[in-house]
């Protein structure tokens, strides 16, 4: 009796109580080492922005590219973003859980779902990187001392620079040892301290080649439960391994859009 106890006892030695596959605990790994990394590169910009806090850009007048709205509502379409992104994350649930229940034509939908929300989500940072490279406001001034400063009023004598208003002969001595730029790049950022968009593009664009290569796993995936390759092994674990992917992927995108574009 007390063996029949201790042989169906999964806790009382000789069973493995968390049975996971080779291919669970290797993404698993692979998703610790690669939060390691992102985390260093939020804590970096976080640094960076509390260094520099006088000079760094302002959220709200940055992204405010919504189609056809010309800027009246900040941040909704990046809003819209995470939301699609969040949304994907749901439908990559269901597609998970219809292949436990071995229902293909249920998983084929949820995962082209899925598809298309990495897609829309991929469109969208392009159209966020498109309007950030070329720019928002009418122009801003770089000055000799690297400071940045947008024009007040359509005059050239008032300018406004780190939230100090310039008027007068200060105004036209910035003015004169000035460079106009237009939009943010590598070397330049009309709407702060260029570190601002030299790690916007770079944790940004690092996130945006997960989701891609995310979407592009997911259609070989896709293809695959086309072809009754899981049917025939008898399991969809190798969706559920894509599913924990795709979820960290959207995971991090929470930080990184509280980094860039809340706080």
């Amino acid at each position: 009796m007390q063996d029949s106890i201790t042989t169906k006892n999964i806790w009382g030695g000789g069973v493995r109580p968390m049975v996971a596959s080779y291919g669970k605990l290797m993404m698993w790994f692979f998703l610790m080492t690669d939060a390691l990394t992102f985390s260093a590169f939020l804590g970096a910009y976080g640094f960076q922005r509390f260094v520099h806090s006088d000079a760094w850009p302002i959220a709200d007048e940055v992204f405010n590219h919504f189609p056809f709205l010309h800027g009246e509502y900040p941040m909704l379409f990046v809003a819209l973003m995470t939301f699609i992104l969040i949304m994907s994350s749901v439908t990559m649930v269901l597609a998970v859980h219809h292949g436990h229940k071995m229902n293909k034509k249920v998983v084929l939908f949820w995962l082209g779902l899925t598809i298309i929300g990495g897609l829309i989500f991929l469109g969208s940072q392009a159209w966020e990187w498109y309007h950030f490279i070329h720019g928002t406001y009418e122009g801003a001034l770089l000055g000799a001392d690297g400071s940045i400063a947008h024009f007040v009023t359509d005059t050239t004598n008032q300018i406004i620079r780190h939230g100090e208003i310039l008027t007068g002969q200060n105004a036209l001595d910035f003015i004169a040892s000035a460079t106009e730029i237009k939009g943010a790049n590598l070397i330049f950022n009309e709407y702060g301290h260029p570190l601002f968009a030299d790690f916007f593009f770079f944790i940004t664009g690092f996130h945006g080649f997960h989701v891609f290569s995310g979407v592009v796993i997911l259609i070989i995936i896709f293809i695959n439960v086309l072809r009754d390759t899981y049917e025939k092994r008898g399991h969809y674990e190798m969706v559920e391994k894509v599913g924990l992917y795709w979820h960290f992927v959207d995971l991090v995108w929470v930080f990184v859009f509280t980094f860039f574009y809340l706080v």
